[in-house]
């Protein structure tokens, strides 16, 4: 499914007319596939996709140089620091091994997932604020698969 959504992106993209990610929610519905905001925001990081200026505005290319990913440096302490994720209302609670909740909370912020409005974080438990419950869920769907 994750791999007929990103080769379906890149169809998109390489028509050269993708300026947002409303126009690539919509091309995937009209080719039958469901996704979500976040998704798609997930799948232009890891597709590398960026944003380039041509006549009438920006649109989404394939980054030609190999971009360095700059979440990469923080998945695995993410992956060692996350014990499990929960969520009420429009806030996810990231529950953290003792000590590690901060050095994930820098994490996090450095790589927001889409949606996220601010963070706290004490000795084992990160509150991320999002914009909505809808995101809240998202949110946690992405923090999930930095877990492995």
């Amino acid at each position: 499914m994750k791999n007929r959504r990103q080769e379906l992106i890149l169809q998109a993209v390489a028509q050269g007319d993708i300026a947002t990610q409303e126009q690539l929610l919509a091309y995937l519905r009209q080719q039958g596939m469901a996704a979500t905001q976040a998704t798609v925001s997930r799948d232009i990081r890891q597709l590398r996709l960026r944003k380039v200026a041509k006549r009438g505005g920006a649109v989404y290319e394939v980054a030609q140089e190999p971009q360095e990913d700059p979440g990469a440096k923080y998945l695995n302490m993410l992956q060692n620091a996350i014990e499990g994720v929960d969520g009420a209302g429009n806030t996810v609670v990231v529950r953290c091994a003792t000590g590690m909740a901060q050095s994930a909370c820098v994490a996090i912020d450095a790589m927001p997932p889409e949606g996220v409005v601010g963070s706290l974080a004490g000795e084992d438990t990160i509150f991320l604020l999002c914009r909505s419950e809808e995101c809240m869920k998202a949110v946690q769907d992405e923090i999930r698969g930095w877990m492995g």
